[in-house]
């Protein structure tokens, strides 16, 4: 494929950067979209083994993955002043079949059962090939974390949509008790790790290969004349690691209209999607835009992920959740995320207003969690003695709330949920006093991005081949989870694609 056709062929998708343009600038100034360029004749300023942009869980276990199999010359490239992306704030939680912990706690899982609970989230259009590559080597993934220092909680949790408890967590619950592990791992190992650089599009060969990229260095946020571009070559390949678009207003509206800039998001400043808009632009296959997931466990009383995410992910199983306006529960509180997410956007006043419901636990279980004493002391939850407490502050009808939590009392007793047919493996019987946080969903994860295989190699749109030369891994690439991901998944996901994605490279 000559590099005119490689380049000229791909104006099907300029909508996208046009939209990113407009998107980008929501989150900040004036962003100036890449745009890829013929090498033939290009100076290059330097030169790589190979080259890896971003600083998430999947870049940087690519990394480490390239150098422990002999690459000598591996450059992480990282366009925010800081390494991990948004990878570092996110919740810490690791999905994996048949580990120690699982062993230890008796819990019989398997690589199919995990893909089985995935695929049934995902709603049919989940590639289960990739869900399979990524179940298959979840251990393995989790083992190189805690080689590289990551620490866990000894427990084990059951999560949403999970039918057995399969999620680790980090001691720090959040995602920085991986990424610095990972960081610190890869300046060990003689890494090369770059912050304030931003990807400028890729150079192509006269066979349509990437081989290499323009990267402005010196690169400050939201300024986009800042810094000076490079042209580096990278001799193994390019893996693109940027992570999602959640802070792309724009183009996540595009997707659902509902997604507006009032819309809280969990993820960072910098997931706008440069890098996967910049795949398109080459002819990479979108995949599933039109599926973002919204966090049913986040709360409107603090930014970002904050510190009741958590909290609610290991509270949900022996909790309630309370619809302010009916005192009664509404949803199976560990369903999967988006029929969670989809009920508590349903908790409306007579007026159509949001009105977030309620999350009650009691506190002998709550406080269990290192975050419940957080959220208590920055009030975003609150302790109760009494549930005529509860009510008073809420404006909650006392008695069907009395009435539930009675009701629920006798499901815990019979192990059985006669209301939403919730697993009560882990329920306990409520009493007081109780920790109380509300809930309503933020935009959090991307299901879309471009397709890759399980060599995480980018397809090609027009030939239905591998883009030579361009791999992707983590959550620019798209299709993997479908209409919905169950939570826990996108670590390993990352992970084993990084590590994935470097073997490739590496054997091509």
């Amino acid at each position: 494929m000559s590099k005119i056709s490689l380049l000229e062929r791909r104006q099907f998708i300029k909508t996208f950067g046009a939209a990113a343009g407009v998107a980008a600038g929501a989150a900040v100034s004036g962003p100036v979209m890449a745009v890829s360029s013929s090498s033939v004749g290009v100076k290059w300023d330097e030169e790589v083994e190979l080259l890896i942009i971003g600083s998430g869980f999947a870049g940087l276990a690519a990394s480490i993955e390239a150098t422990k199999r002999g690459c000598k010359d591996v450059h992480i490239f990282e366009k925010m002043p800081y390494f991990g992306g948004n990878s570092a704030i996110n919740g810490g939680l690791f999905a994996a079949p048949g580990t120690p912990l699982q062993q230890k706690e008796g819990v019989k899982d398997s690589v199919d059962i995990m893909v089985a609970d995935q695929i049934k989230s995902g709603r049919g259009i989940a590639d289960v090939a990739l869900l399979r590559h990524v179940a298959s080597h979840a251990a393995e993934a989790l083992q190189l974390t805690i080689d590289a220092g990551a620490e866990f909680h000894p427990y084990l949790q059951q999560l949403g949509g999970h039918s057995v408890a399969r999620t680790y967590q980090t001691a720090v619950s959040c995602g920085a008790g991986i990424t610095q592990p990972l960081y610190n791992e890869c300046k060990r190992i003689g890494v090369k790790t770059r912050n304030r650089s931003k990807f400028e599009g890729f150079l192509l060969g006269q066979d349509g290969s990437v081989e290499g990229v323009k990267m402005r260095v010196g690169y400050y946020f939201g300024k986009d004349d800042s810094g000076a571009v490079k042209n580096i070559r990278a001799k193994k390949g390019v893996i693109v690691a940027t992570g999602g678009f959640a802070q792309n207003v724009t183009l996540r509206m595009a997707q659902d209209p509902t997604l507006t800039s009032e819309v809280g998001c969990t993820n960072a400043p910098g997931a706008t999607g440069e890098g996967m808009y910049e795949m398109f632009r080459l002819g990479a296959i979108p995949v599933h835009l039109a599926h973002i997931q919204s966090g049913p466990w986040a709360s409107p009383d603090e930014g970002g992920f904050g510190y009741v995410s958590n909290y609610s992910i290991f509270n949900f199983p022996h909790s309630v959740a309370i619809n302010c306006k009916t005192g009664k529960r509404f949803m199976n509180e560990i369903a999967d995320r988006k029929t969670r997410a989809d009920a508590e956007l349903a908790c409306r006043d007579s007026q159509g207003n949001p009105m977030p419901p309620i999350l009650i636990s009691s506190f002998k279980d709550s406080k269990n969690h290192p975050n419940t004493a957080k959220v208590i002391k920055y009030n975003v939850g609150w302790k109760f003695e009494s549930l005529e407490d509860i009510a008073k502050h809420f404006n909650v009808p006392v008695e069907p709330l009395k009435a539930q939590i009675n009701e629920y009392n006798t499901y815990v007793k019979n192990g059985k949920d006669e209301q939403f047919g919730k697993d009560m493996t882990k329920a306990t019987e409520m009493a007081g006093p109780f920790t109380v946080v509300r809930l309503w969903p933020k935009v959090h994860y991307c299901q879309g991005g471009v397709k890759v295989n399980t060599k995480a190699e980018v397809i090609d749109s027009f030939s239905g081949k591998p883009i030579t030369g361009l791999y992707a891994a983590g959550e620019v690439c798209g299709g993997i989870h479908g209409v919905s991901r169950l939570g826990s998944c996108s670590i390993p996901e990352c992970i084993v694609m990084g590590m994935t994605a470097a073997r490739s490279a590496l054997s091509a």
